[in-house]
């Protein structure tokens, strides 16, 4: 079958429309001509289902994907990315958001597509902003965002990528918001003292309610519970703690947030999604051993029946680009441990929760 290439695409007669896009769901109808997109065209050309003409000239294969990579950005990983997906059985339509595919069996036109597909190199940075933005774009016509990551040696990774609050997955957790309703302590403010990096409660029963009961800190001896700054800022902010320095002046949560910010630079951005996630009803704790800012339970328990952590969480600034193979590594060791790998982001006091999970098509 004889198609001409015209601007950005191949065009076919009122035949192709038939045997191309009927049968096969290729290419999009347009006054009774089919418009093929040049990932589309060089799939049929490479199966011998159409020839292309340019100018008079049939081009084969290599002249044709040479033109084509002149013409579109990343054209190599494109074919790639939608010559795997048809082989894997699934109706692809090329788009403005690199492809829309559809449920196997299903043909553009009989049903809607169920996801959008956007390519990336692995060595290309994606701003935060736009995958957002690619994100919403999927969101408004309620369809799943898929990123396909091709790497150095052209295999691809997939990864479902979506908001974690929003795919209703990201409620329930501690029954009780305030840490003395949970552990019956009456609002009764305990003295804790800033060391260098972290605080100590030297009050046994407050210090053993905390942890047994709503699982802060960490208990040094038996006496005395190590908290970590967040956890120290939320309950003095609470009225759970008085907070002073070593040298016995006490401490405000103003002036103990700028200690805590000199101690560590990322404070103030990590206590505002830690403050958000305990509002959730989530108990956060640090990750380091992930390499993440957070590990996330989902509620508190005994501390003799800690559950394993449902989530690690790495908090994010708005103006954030994901370096796709960092990316890769968290979300591939957040699955050997079990866990759901989620990026936090405060935009103006809307915190932004986005989920990275690797998928098979």
């Amino acid at each position: 079958m004889k198609t001409q290439i015209k601007g950005t695409y191949v065009i076919g007669d009122a035949e192709a429309i038939a045997s191309l896009y009927e049968a096969g769901g290729f290419g999009r109808p347009r006054d009774g001509s089919l418009q093929l997109r040049f990932v589309e065209a060089a799939y049929l050309l490479s199966r011998g289902r159409i020839e292309i003409f340019k100018n008079g000239q049939n081009l084969d294969f290599d002249p044709f994907i040479h033109f084509a990579a002149q013409q579109e950005d990343f054209f190599e990983l494109k074919y790639i990315v939608y010559k795997d997906l048809k082989e894997r059985g699934y109706s692809v339509q090329s788009s403005a958001s690199d492809f829309r595919v559809y449920p196997r069996g299903g043909k553009p036109g009989k049903m809607p597509a169920k996801s959008y597909v956007f390519v990336r190199s692995e060595r290309v940075p994606i701003p935060l902003s736009e995958l957002l933005s690619l994100m919403n774009e999927a969101q408004n016509v309620r369809k799943q965002f898929i990123l396909a990551v091709v790497d150095e040696e052209s295999d691809i990774t997939f990864y479902d990528v979506k908001r974690a609050d929003a795919a209703g997955r990201f409620e329930g957790g501690m029954s009780a918001p305030f840490p003395q309703e949970a552990a019956g302590m009456n609002k009764l403010a305990a003295d804790a003292v800033l060391f260098k990096e972290r605080v100590i409660l030297a009050d046994r029963k407050i210090s053993e309610l905390l942890y047994t009961k709503v699982f802060f800190g960490k208990m040094m001896d038996d006496d005395r519970l190590l908290l970590s700054l967040p956890e120290a800022r939320y309950l003095a902010e609470r009225g759970v703690l008085k907070l002073s320095g070593m040298d016995g002046t006490s401490l405000s949560t103003n002036v103990f947030s700028k200690n805590a910010s000199l101690i560590d630079a990322e404070f103030e951005a990590k206590y505002t999604v830690y403050q958000d996630l305990k509002e959730r009803g989530f108990v956060p704790k640090t990750g380091f051993k992930f390499g993440t800012h957070f590990r996330v339970y989902r509620k508190a328990e005994p501390s003799d029946k800690i559950p394993h952590s449902e989530f690690l969480l790495h908090v994010i600034s708005a103006g954030h680009e994901f370096k796709l193979p960092v990316t890769s590594g968290a979300v591939r060791l957040a699955n050997s441990v079990r866990k759901r790998m989620i990026y936090a982001a405060d935009f103006g006091g809307k915190i932004e929760y986005i989920e990275f999970e690797r998928i098979k098509m």
